[in-house]
């Protein structure tokens, strides 16, 4: 089935002067043009495109590939602000139009905002940042334990908000991660829980889990063998924190903050003290 604003494979079907005509079966002809054609393109051959409409609102089909299709999310940087809307860069010839009224603050230009892009009711493929308005109106389709590809959108007092696989809203809680992430970072994770209500918890992937899992655990190791104490804190040099563990202070500090939440440490001016139920 043919869609607006994604990759379609189309026939081939006659070379013109300006390009070549794809068949798009109940969309009639659709034209490829001469720069977006590949050199090894044969007619009555299968070919890979993208449909859009050009400047002129003309359906139109392209080989480039752009940084987002409908319904996908991406960071993308403002070009211009006009009486219709603010217009990104998508990668393609014609931006991206983001409306007002799917504008969650005013969109300046320069700046990177997260959006979703789907098709309006006038056909007209456009982007929105009011992603509350876009996501997760589908039934969940995951399980436990299943590997997903995330975005992260913000932060919260929880943790990170991350939009899975472009469709749905999940959390990864913050005493399970172990370092800032940043607002359009891809990760992969893992579905910890599905909840009754919908909603989803994250964890990020097994392998840095495991990574931040063994730190915390060295940290409590090392205070058990020093009666509770370490002499080192989130105010400690790095050097010092490089000597004692191997890692960075960046990395200490957030599995000591995680240790900290988890309240199995006390962090005082001298250093850390082991919260005696943790022994």
């Amino acid at each position: 089935m043919i869609a607006l604003g994604t990759l379609n494979t189309l026939t081939v079907k006659k070379q013109v002067k300006f390009g070549y005509y794809l068949d798009g079966l109940s969309w009639g002809e659709i034209l490829l043009p001469n720069n977006v054609a590949p050199a090894d393109i044969v007619i009555g051959e299968p070919l890979s495109v993208f449909l859009y409409l050009d400047s002129e609102d003309q359906l139109i089909a392209t080989t480039e590939q752009p940084k987002i299709m409908v319904g996908q999310v991406a960071s993308l940087a403002v070009v211009a602000s006009t009486k219709v809307g603010a217009f990104l860069d998508w990668g393609l010839k014609k931006d991206l139009l983001v409306p007002f009224s799917e504008q969650q603050i005013p969109l300046k230009v320069g700046q990177h905002y997260l959006v979703y892009c789907y098709v309006d009711l006038s056909n007209r493929i456009v982007a929105s940042t009011k992603l509350d308005r876009h996501l997760h109106k589908t039934p969940v389709p995951y399980q436990t334990g299943d590997k997903v590809q995330v975005m992260i959108s913000e932060q919260t007092d929880i943790g990170y908000k991350a939009i899975i696989e472009h469709q749905h809203w999940g959390v990864l809680y913050k005493n399970e991660v172990f370092r800032p992430l940043k607002r359009g970072e891809r990760h992969t994770a893992l579905i910890t829980k599905v909840r009754d209500d919908g909603k989803i918890d994250l964890r990020l992937n097994q392998a840095t889990y495991q990574q931040a899992q063994a730190l915390t655990e060295k940290i409590l190791q090392r205070l058990r063998q020093n009666d509770g104490k370490l002499a080192l804190t989130d105010k400690s040099s790095p050097e010092l924190i490089a000597d004692a563990f191997g890692v960075s202070k960046k990395t200490f500090k957030q599995a000591i903050g995680a240790l900290y939440k988890d309240k199995l440490i006390v962090i005082t001016p001298a250093g850390l003290l082991l919260v005696e139920k943790s022994v």
